[in-house]
């Protein structure tokens, strides 16, 4: 990784601003819907992974998510509680527990993800399919490449750097 830029001439402020607007507003049709439920941004990010990837273990959300067990640990109860996701016990490994999604988790995964999809077609439209697949390698190459997360050897098809596939 390079040095970080400098002068004021090598800064991407426009790149910057733009993220900082395009994240505010896609997660804000969400969070339009979300408060509703009394639920906030951690409750959707986890709802999300856990109903993509069933049968996820807590310790692996907590490294997709990159947050403490104590933050999780308020949020996944209030799911838990309200219905939106149930925990097992690992079949081989008593100790793990296990996340899945409710058929009423995922009703709501799938309106915040209708919602943010709406909102990825519009700003897609006109752009051919070269053009989305700079879009894809553009938000690839922001995500930290050495990050061990199995989530982002799925999306990006290959192992996590230093492991090898599993057969």
């Amino acid at each position: 990784m390079g040095a970080p830029a400098t002068r004021a001439g090598e800064l991407r402020w426009d790149i910057i601003e733009l993220l900082f607007f395009a994240y505010r507003d896609f997660v804000g049709d969400a969070d339009q819907e979300l408060e509703a439920f009394g639920f906030g941004r951690a409750h959707h990010r986890v709802m999300h992974f856990v109903c993509r990837y069933p049968g996820l273990k807590v310790a692996d959300l907590l490294d997709v998510l990159r947050i403490t067990k104590q933050s999780l640990g308020r949020v996944l109860k209030q799911l838990l509680d309200e219905g939106y996701i149930v925990q097992k016990t690992g079949n081989n490994d008593r100790r793990q527990r296990l996340l899945y999604a409710t058929p009423k988790g995922e009703a709501l995964v799938a309106r915040l993800a209708g919602l943010q999809t709406d909102r990825i077609n519009r700003a897609m439209t006109g752009i051919d399919a070269a053009g989305v697949e700079t879009v894809r390698a553009f938000l690839r190459a922001m995500i930290d490449r050495d990050d061990p997360d199995k989530v982002l050897a799925t999306i990006f098809g290959t192992p996590p750097s230093g492991r090898k596939a599993k057969e």
